[in-house]
This record gives C-alpha cells, sequence and structure tokens, in this order.
C-alpha cells in the first residue's frame, strides 16, 4: 500500500507519489532482471524535489519482515542494504519517496565481484555532438578489446555504458582495468576528454568516470526516475539510436517510458548472456597502453 499516494513529488510537474509508484510498478518486469539482488541506496526526498533530499544505505528499523537486506561490511561496522527481488520491494522503495535507487555492480550473495564494469561519461557544458562522438569512442574501443557494450541515458547530464562480466573479476581488477581504458580514451582525444574530477581542472572537457567500480560504489540503477525537472528516466537506449542524435541524457521520462518500452521492449535483455571475463581484454589493453 502506498501512503499518501497524493504528495506532490515533482511539483512542477505535477507528479505524484503515487504515480510514481505506478510507474515502478509497470516498469517492473523489465527492471527487476537488472536492478534483482544488487545492494540499493535509495536517494529520498520525503518532501519532493524542491527540497533537499538524502541518501539512504543502512535499513535496520522500520522495514516490513518480508523485505530482503543484505549486511555489507564497513570499516566502522556494518550496513544492512535494502535487496529488491520483486515488484513489492521496488513499491516498498518508492513509498520511501526513494526516487532513484542506486545500485552496485555487484549482487548478494557474490558481493564482491562485479557483473558488471560501468563508465560513466559527465559533461562539464552541454555539447550534445561531443558528448555522442566520445560515448561512441568508448564502445568502438572496447570493441577493440572485444568486449561488447550496452548504453544507457543517465537522466541526468551524461551516458552510461556498461560491460557484462563473467563475475570472477574482483572490484579491484575491474576498477584498475576501467580506469586503464579511460586513459588510453583520453590520450586519444585529450582535447575534450579528461579523467580530472574537479570541475574546476576539467576545463570544459568530459570525464570518463570510472568511480561506480569500486567496492560499495553505486550507479543510478536501469530504468530508474532521476530527480530532476520533468522525471527523467535512466534509459537503454541503441547504439544507432545514439549515432543518429535521436537520444538524449534526459530524452526518456517518468511519462514516456509505457510506450517507450511497448515500442522496443528491454533494449538489455540480452545483456546478461554476453558476458565477458576480464583476462583477455586486459591484455588487449596493455597493447593499446604501449602503443
Amino acid at each position: 500500500m502506498i501512503t499518501h499516494p497524493e504528495k506532490l513529488l515533482f511539483p512542477d510537474d505535477g507528479i505524484t507519489k503515487g504515480e510514481l509508484a505506478s510507474y515502478y510498478k509497470a516498469i517492473a518486469p523489465v527492471m527487476l532482471p537488472h536492478i534483482r539482488n544488487r545492494p540499493v541506496t535509495m536517494e529520498r526526498y520525503p518532501a519532493g524535489i524542491g527540497k533537499k533530499g538524502f541518501m539512504q544505505k543502512d535499513v535496520s528499523k522500520g522495514f516490513p519482515e518480508w523485505l530482503k537486506r543484505v549486511e555489507v561490511p564497513k570499516k566502522s561496522g556494518t550496513v544492512n542494504h535494502p535487496i529488491v527481488r520483486d515488484t513489492r520491494s521496488l513499491l516498498w522503495l518508492a513509498n520511501q519517496n526513494s526516487i532513484t535507487p542506486h545500485v552496485w555492480t555487484s549482487r548478494a550473495p557474490n558481493l564482491y565481484q562485479p557483473d558488471l564494469c560501468v563508465f560513466d561519461l559527465d559533461p562539464s557544458e552541454d555539447e550534445p555532438d561531443l558528448l555522442r562522438a566520445a560515448a561512441l569512442a568508448l564502445r568502438d574501443l572496447l570493441g577493440e578489446l572485444g568486449l561488447p557494450s550496452w548504453v544507457k541515458t543517465s537522466g541526468s547530464k551524461g551516458f552510461h555504458i556498461a560491460v557484462p562480466l563473467d563475475g570472477k573479476a574482483a572490484f579491484g581488477e575491474v576498477g584498475r582495468f576501467a580506469y586503464s581504458v579511460a586513459s588510453v580514451l583520453v590520450k586519444r582525444d585529450p582535447q575534450h576528454l579528461t579523467l580530472e574530477f574537479s570541475k574546476a581542472d576539467r576545463g570544459g572537457r568530459i570525464l570518463v568516470d570510472t568511480g561506480r567500480n569500486g567496492y560499495s560504489a553505486t550507479f543510478a540503477a536501469t530504468y530508474a526516475v532521476r530527480a530532476r525537472p520533468g522525471a527523467p528516466v535512466s534509459a537503454p537506449c541503441t547504439w544507432e539510436e545514439l549515432e543518429r542524435g535521436e537520444v538524449g541524457p534526459r530524452t526518456f521520462t517518468l511519462r514516456t517510458m509505457a510506450g517507450r518500452v511497448a515500442d522496443v521492449g528491454d533494449l538489455w535483455s540480452d545483456m546478461r548472456r554476453r558476458k565477458r571475463s576480464l583476462r583477455r581484454a586486459m591484455d588487449k589493453l596493455r597493447l593499446h597502453a604501449t602503443g
């Protein structure tokens, strides 16, 4: 049951908590395979996106008995992250005014072995052509390494590019691999790309962010609504749509996703059948780095 469904979460758009919950209920069939068993961090906005929200990792009290959780070690103890396994648990997140579920790149019980490598392209300025070129260049580089990749809008400013893994590499290995890939990419186009995290040091360039691949790091879940005006969604798109300039970071929204999924289905549905080992890709990457 959704409490206070009339609460306005997106006041300028008239989108209520009830409408957010209805979205997640409708999108659950395509969203659940991507989010299932991943530790979740909730981005909550109890007073709507016009007020300051907060991130919540730990769910140690105030949760229903049926909600699955996973205990995750941290320096000062443990964190009990909620785990989404079904529509009911996804709706429980929405009922907490959690607009965006952020998830790990690994799944319980294999918390230390990611099954995704994620690159986040974060532009400093609104330059769609340069952003598109960066995403395609990353796709091509990953292809040179024998790695198929999938792309989704971030629902914010950039794109997320994901590589499915076989889950045999540890976080450290995946993180180092991602950073090395980003380094090669930046070396190829230093005028437009950077590894500098600080905006003051980017010089207007696009950050190739690989920080999503660390232990306990998260990224916006596939099909997650973002806490931005218009309720944009972090949604899968095709490389062909990107090439044609038909898709931008906020193209898809809570109110347009039903039609989108009806038209194209889940564009990431075959991702889990295309898992790859990093070993061979790392060997090829060494040649690129020294070449």
